[in-house]
């Protein structure tokens, strides 16, 4: 399972330097390309890509419109995702107005929040009371939905998208959430990543202030 989440995400970066090789005018694209681009080896390119049924030829190459078509086909970019967001903080906000979302076939379709202020019918995404999630997941056939509140109420909320019928989710909160396989909960740890970059930016500041 571990190594087929890994060759997806490996997919997604194939993905993002095909879209800037067709930006520059390349037509075709070779495993090596993509590999020195990507950071892999050529061999690791051909795995990914024999792992989902993707075939180039040696002489040839990869046809780029083509394998950029048979890419979002695998990851699901081939027909419109519908999502909500759950919470509608400051987290909530910005991604309610992030744009590339719509570029990448992602619809936010509605945001859901327990504070009545935070409640708007009529926005461009409309925010909706939380205790009207179920019935417009499942109206609507959502399946992919966005965490945005705070870590005390993580996975209560958690539990309710799950029981609407969520299956994959994106969450913010800096809280790790307990589900079953059935779905799928990706955690963005801003703060951990944060901190990540303070220490090798002062680890980088140590090094060299001791080699003067």
């Amino acid at each position: 399972m571990d190594g087929n989440k890994n060759s997806v995400i490996r997919l997604l970066k194939y993905k993002t330097i095909l879209l800037r090789f067709r930006i520059l005018g390349f037509k075709r694209v070779f495993s090596e390309n993509l590999a020195d681009a990507a950071g892999f080896n050529s061999t690791q390119v051909r795995k990914d890509f024999s792992l989902f049924g993707i075939s180039g030829y040696r002489r040839g190459g990869y046809q780029i419109d083509e394998l950029l078509c048979k890419l979002n086909s695998i990851l699901g970019k081939d027909v419109l995702q519908k999502a909500v967001i759950v919470g509608a903080g400051h987290i909530g906000t910005a991604l309610m107005k992030y744009k590339s979302f719509e570029s990448e076939g992602i619809q936010i379709t509605a945001a859901f929040d327990v504070d009545p202020e935070k409640i708007n019918r009529e926005g461009n995404i409309p925010v909706y009371p939380f205790d009207e999630l179920k019935d417009f997941v499942r109206n609507n056939n959502i399946k992919i939905g966005i965490l945005a509140v705070t870590e005390v109420f993580a996975q209560e909320v958690f539990d309710t998208m799950v029981s609407a019928g969520i299956k994959g989710v994106l969450n913010f909160a800096p809280f790790k959430l307990k589900g079953s396989s059935e779905t799928f909960i990706n955690n963005v740890d801003l703060l951990g990543e944060l901190e990540k970059v303070i220490y090798f930016v002062k680890s980088a500041e140590s090094r060299l202030k001791g080699s003067k």
